[in-house]
Formats: structure tokens, C-alpha cells, sequence
């Protein structure tokens, strides 16, 4: 028999509440965190977000640039190119 977890309405807006005890143990913060929604088959998939760099996928020491997150590392060796290729 598969297990059917919580179920939840989706209000008119298209909403759903994640339970309070779900939200605890995956410390989520109201008003602080995002998620990344996606889908697979016929599931839709959330995930905590978390900025990671462009182009190594590092959570440390990122900043923006543009709509882009890159980490000190990366922009480090980016500069280094730069410098090689003058």
C-alpha cells in the first residue's frame, strides 16, 4: 500500500500550506526562504533554494552579478584568464 503523506487543498490562488512539523524539520523560514519548483513525470518537485555559483555550483562566498551568482573562486580564475590572455 503506498503511503499518501498529508494532503493539502490548493486555495483559489493556487497555493498550498506546507505543514507546520515539515517546515520545522527542514528549517524553513517564513519570508526568508525560496524554492526551486520542477517537475518530474507527473510530480511536482520543491526544493529548498540555494545560490550556487554559475559555474562550479558552490554554496561559499557568492555574489550577484547581473541575474548571475558566482563564487570569489570563479571570478579568481576568470580574472586570471583575462590577465593570461592580455
Amino acid at each position: 500500500m503506498k503511503s499518501i503523506g498529508i494532503v493539502r487543498q490548493v486555495d483559489k490562488m493556487g497555493r498550498v500550506v506546507i505543514p507546520k512539523e515539515m517546515r520545522a524539520q527542514l528549517k524553513i523560514k517564513n519570508n526568508v526562504d525560496s524554492f526551486e519548483i520542477s517537475m518530474e513525470g507527473e510530480k511536482i518537485v520543491l526544493k529548498k533554494f540555494h545560490p550556487t555559483c554559475l559555474f562550479c555550483d558552490s554554496l561559499t562566498e557568492v555574489v550577484t552579478f547581473g541575474d548571475h551568482i558566482i563564487c570569489k573562486s570563479c571570478i579568481e580564475k576568470l580574472n586570471s584568464m583575462l590577465e593570461n590572455a592580455e
